[in-house]
């Protein structure tokens, strides 16, 4: 008597391996890009932020001062992932509008899609890639007056920054690059090649507020760097006698203010705080949430002076930070500083 044939047994599959301790390659490394749901669980968990996602930050205290209700048009100028947009969205419906506004190519149409597909049609959540300067002439070609509620978050995006092709990230090789609109303006590399010495110091210092600027600048100012992490390594050789911290630091604060040069930050903020109150119907409201010193004191002062006019008929008094659970569940929240005004009727 012959047995039967038994089915070719599956093949098992081994969890793939990498050489070294650790994989070279940013999609190998960072395996929530593939949207594991238990994998995106346990980096949360550990209080860090899934690669290619963003956290937004603050949200129980921006809708509470922003205090959306039923109807609302609102305008989410620094549109990102997406998630303060989705949150206001939930509490402006029935009736209500959000415009969305950001100057990433990359970035906008995975966001746009992503909150398609939750259900926020063109006519509730209209988007526009534009620099959230631009927000006047966004709503003149709308015909529309002004927003019951406007929020700007000025902080660089998770996925801007997890993406060593971006070239943002202090820890990951990439291109010298920084931009946040690729097609526009020069790279941070070439911006370091043309630059003289007194202007990179004064760059340093007004945009990052770094106390070894005069230091650094004869050393980088004039030089090619191709890659983020050469030009790292070359502000630690210029500052040998920094411990690791003070070091980490002080690249950080380079790479800022590089990336707001790059970016021209300051020029678009401060042409959108002069705007501000022409976009605010009366009685709206404005959030603006930022991640560094030189961007709140900008914010402050546009707050302080168009109180004093008139303009704003009440402004934050203390600024508001993230709860300390929030910036233990997220660490990236830590330097996060929010202020908000309301327009005068």
């Amino acid at each position: 008597m012959t047995d039967s044939a038994a089915p070719n047994p599956i093949p098992h599959q081994r969890r793939k391996r990498y050489a070294g301790k650790n994989p070279r390659r940013f999609e190998d490394k960072y395996k929530e890009l593939s949207r594991d749901p238990e994998t995106i669980a346990k980096v949360i968990a550990s209080g860090k932020t899934p690669v290619g996602t963003h956290r937004p930050i603050m949200v129980a205290e921006i809708l509470k001062v922003l205090s959306p209700r039923p109807g609302d048009f609102a305008a989410d100028c620094t549109l990102g992932y997406g998630g303060h947009a989705q949150e206001i969205l939930a509490k402006i419906l029935p009736g209500g509008r959000l415009l969305g506004l950001d100057t990433d190519p990359v970035e906008l149409p995975k966001t746009e899609a992503r909150l398609r597909a939750i259900g926020f049609d063109e006519k509730v959540f209209p988007a526009h890639r534009t620099n959230f300067a631009s927000l006047p002439q966004v709503l003149a070609a709308k015909n529309l007056a002004g927003a019951d509620l406007i929020l700007a978050d000025l902080g660089v995006s998770s996925m801007q920054i997890d993406d060593p092709a971006r070239g943002f990230s202090v820890k990951h090789n990439g291109p010298l690059d920084m931009r946040m609109n690729p097609q526009r303006s020069q790279s941070a590399a070439a911006l370091l090649q043309k630059i003289k010495p007194a202007a990179l110091a004064e760059m340093l210092v007004d945009f990052s507020d770094e106390p070894n600027a005069t230091t650094l600048a004869p050393l980088l100012a004039g030089k090619s760097f191709a890659t983020t992490l050469e030009l790292a390594a070359a502000v630690r050789a210029a500052l040998p006698r920094l411990g690791k911290e003070d070091s980490d630091l002080t690249v950080r604060r380079v790479f800022q203010a590089l990336r707001i040069a790059v970016n021209d930050e300051f020029s678009a903020l401060e042409t959108f705080l002069r705007n501000l109150p022409a976009c605010l119907k009366p009685g709206g409201r404005a959030a603006i949430l930022t991640f560094h010193s030189g961007e709140d004191r900008r914010v402050k002062k546009a707050f302080d002076d168009g109180f004093n006019l008139g303009s704003y008929s009440e402004i934050s008094r203390e600024v508001l930070q993230p709860t300390s659970e929030e910036q233990h569940s997220n660490p990236r929240s830590a330097p996060a500083k929010l202020r908000w005004a309301r327009r005068a009727n």
